[in-house]
């Protein structure tokens, strides 16, 4: 009986012929070819960067005497960011570290210099920079990781002395100090490279350059979203015994150690968390919409700190127009530092899918695909994305109430591509091999500036309570 009704399927498969496959049941085919098929691309993609990292990290002297040239390197500003920095340069070979300064001699600067001899770097200390431009000859290049009311000074005493110059975000917390900054690096026809690091993050990259750029998947752009949000946290403090003397604080424009340890919070200092965070990720919506804001409003202010130690706005939320080739944008961005909820991201939506990015590894970059739009297909097989994530469907549940309205659930694809790395070691490689004349710079100083632009703008719009508009030479030098 069993043969029987074997013999029965058979004959009815016979009759109706091959069975047709959809799309989706073609991309979950598709989802196990080999990396040489569907994935070759960014199989082959990732396999070279990590091929590099591990060369890089298995032996940087050998490295570096074989083929690649010796950048002699000091770090100005040996705080938090500054070790970072450190942390991320010590793994890029043919680096060799000179100097360290920073004006916490007790703490910082001792910190630094040990971290960089347990590396056979034998650094010598500084207070003040200008000491260390006077006796460090042989520099290359110097990288700034100090209060962001420094960077300025700093980078044009540095490139005036003949050095190439990395500098951290936010450019400065004014616009003459990072106009003065362009023009030093014009006039002196050094390197300046300003620290948005997502601009040589090979994610943000891949997204810009193949999903936006050669695939257009999100077809025309018309909304971006994005936020950092950050959990309360206590000030930072300082053991007495590692305390700063009152007549140095006063020297490097610190009133005490509160003020030293917490700069970002005061106005004159710092620009507070719309500037220290949210400019790294409305230079991307700049980056990605290939234009500058045309106007801003934004509302903020000091909802759960107190004003006496916290000067800045601890909320801030945003909106600006672009006008972009393809149309006109709205986009929102807020941080605020009282809840962590869904931490950091940009989310770009066109009208035929939506990019939701981070640097962070915890949300990397997820594509979706409308139900409007052509098929991805072409992009699945090139590598680009992944095949679709299957959309569980739930059986039918006749006490729910549904609205005709409710658009279909999209598409889920990943992108590919993993930053194995320190999260600014990608940039930082960037400009050492600008230096040794090998790459052209992802983020010099004019788009440090126009960055500059947009971010500062945002206080200014929470203080006037009213729409502040931009007009193109407000981004020009």
């Amino acid at each position: 009986m069993a043969g029987d009704e074997k013999d029965k399927d058979k004959a009815r498969s016979a009759a109706e012929g091959p069975k047709r496959m959809d799309r989706r049941d073609l991309l979950l085919g598709l989802s196990t070819v080999p990396a040489l098929g569907l994935f070759g691309y960014a199989w082959q993609k990732q396999r070279q960067y990590e091929r590099a990292a591990r060369e890089a990290a298995a032996a940087p002297q050998q490295a570096a005497a074989a083929d690649v040239q010796t950048v002699n390197v000091a770090l100005i500003g040996a705080g938090a960011q500054g070790q970072v920095l450190t942390d991320a340069m010590l793994r890029i070979p043919g680096l060799r570290f000179r100097a360290v300064c920073d004006v916490w001699t007790e703490y910082n600067q001792k910190r630094v210099v040990n971290s960089m001899r347990k590396f056979k770097h034998e650094v010598n200390a500084y207070e003040d920079y200008r000491e260390m431009l006077d006796k460090e000859k042989e520099l290359d290049a110097v990288v700034i990781a100090t209060p962001d009311f420094w960077h300025s000074p700093h980078a044009v005493d540095c490139l005036k002395a003949g050095k190439h110059v990395y500098c951290e975000k936010e450019m400065s917390n004014t616009l003459e100090g990072a106009r003065a900054m362009v023009a030093a690096a014009r006039e002196t026809g050094k390197l300046l490279q300003i620290g948005h690091q997502r601009r040589s993050n090979p994610r943000y990259l891949h997204c810009y350059e193949k999903l936006l750029g050669e695939a257009k998947l999100l077809g025309r752009i018309v909304t971006v979203s994005g936020q950092w949000n950050r959990a309360v946290t206590p000030d930072l403090g300082a053991p007495e015994r590692y305390a700063i003397p009152d007549a140095r604080l006063k020297q490097y424009g610190f009133k005490d150690m509160r003020q030293f340890r917490n700069w970002r919070w005061y106005k004159g200092l710092g620009g507070g968390p719309i500037v220290d965070l949210g400019s790294h990720q409305i230079d991307i919506y700049t980056w990605f919409l290939g234009a500058n804001p045309s106007g801003v409003i934004a509302s903020g202010g000091n909802l759960y700190h107190d004003p006496a130690t916290h000067e800045w706005y601890d909320t801030a939320m945003v909106i600006y127009d672009y006008d972009a080739p393809t149309g006109p944008v709205k986009a929102y961005y807020q941080t605020q530092t009282t809840n962590g909820s869904l931490g950091y991201f940009e989310n770009f939506m066109g009208d035929q899918g939506t990019l939701l990015i981070s640097e962070s590894e915890a949300h990397a970059a997820k594509v979706y695909r409308d139900t409007n739009a052509p098929a991805w297909d072409t992009w699945v097989q090139k590598g680009y994305i992944t095949a679709p994530k299957v959309q569980e469907i739930k059986e039918k549940d006749d006490t729910a109430v549904t609205d005709v309205r409710e658009s279909v659930s999209p598409d889920e694809h990943k992108v590919p591509i993993v930053l194995r790395d320190p999260y600014h070691q990608p940039h930082l490689q960037n400009f050492f091999d600008a230096v040794r004349g090998k790459a052209r710079l992802n983020c010099p100083a004019e788009i440090g500036y126009e960055s500059a632009v947009s971010v500062l703008k945002v206080n200014d719009a929470i203080e006037a309570k009213s729409r502040l508009a931009f007009t193109p030479d407000d981004f020009k030098i």
